[in-house]
């Protein structure tokens, strides 16, 4: 992406994606994964239903969560924190995580994380 140029997405036309090793979640891309968008990073909003979730399982990538709507419970390798709207976590890679909306309503979250390595 040049300096000065904004790449504007609007929410109507986020398209959805497929994320392995989740259930009863919708994800939309945000940004990334395309011509003009970010070049290090992409940025999803993820829709997990009352008993929907991730993992356990890990990835050589850092994440960073960040909850808008609801409350989902991120397990990381024998820590447990529930986190409410506008509340964060950095997971660092590797780290085995596991989200889980365990609320009856849903909840939703932006995961901001860098692209895959490239094979050399």
């Amino acid at each position: 992406m040049r300096a000065g140029l904004m790449k504007v997405r609007r929410f109507q036309d986020a398209k959805p994606y497929e994320a392995p090793n989740h259930f009863d979640m919708k994800g939309l891309r945000l940004q990334g994964f395309e011509e003009g968008g970010p070049e290090t990073f992409w940025t999803g909003l993820s829709h997990f239903l009352p008993g929907g979730g991730a993992g356990p399982d890990s990835s050589p990538l850092e994440k960073v969560y960040v909850v808008v709507a609801g409350e989902v419970t991120v397990r990381a390798q024998g820590e447990e924190v529930v986190l409410g709207p506008l509340d964060s976590v950095c997971i660092g890679g590797n780290v085995v995580r596991e989200v889980v909306n365990a609320s009856n309503t849903v909840a939703s979250m932006i995961v901001i994380m860098p692209y895959p390595e490239k094979p050399a």
